[in-house]
């Protein structure tokens, strides 16, 4: 199995790109229709036309690699975006790239970490962070 690597963001590009396109090609699409910069470290994922194959650009530290999945049959589904981009977590792309439907997929409940005070700022009354019934709360 071969790994992108990743460390920062991925991007699916919302308009689609000439299939013919190579790694220079979608570098220039990147800095020029995204604002962004393609040796970033982050990924950026292309679809042709008809939406049977995507395309991954990705900076490995020392080149481009760039990675092209195609479809015999069908084509993938990208959620819909308001802007040329759009941000996604490698679990939607896993998403998109295994053939489902990103606008069905709903995430389940998850826990996720309070955001920590700002300096300075007293925590909420009757919250002091130690248990109920430990000595001192």
């Amino acid at each position: 199995m071969i790994t992108l690597g990743t460390t920062g963001a991925i991007y699916l590009a919302v308009d689609p790109q000439d299939g013919r396109k190579g790694i220079d090609g979608l570098a220039g699409a990147v800095a020029a229709a995204l604002g962004r910069d393609p040796a970033s470290g982050d990924l950026f994922v292309f679809r042709n036309r008809r939406g049977d194959r995507l395309r991954i650009l990705a900076w490995q530290g020392d080149g481009f690699a760039l990675y092209l999945r195609r479809l015999e049959a069908g084509t993938f589904a990208f959620p819909a975006a308001g802007g040329a981009e759009l941000a996604v977590t490698p679990a939607q792309l896993a998403t998109i790239l295994g053939g489902l439907d990103p606008a069905h997929a709903r995430p389940r409940k998850r826990y996720a970490r309070p955001a920590a005070p700002a300096p300075g700022i007293p925590p909420e009354s009757g919250n002091s962070g130690t248990p109920a019934g430990v000595p001192g709360a």
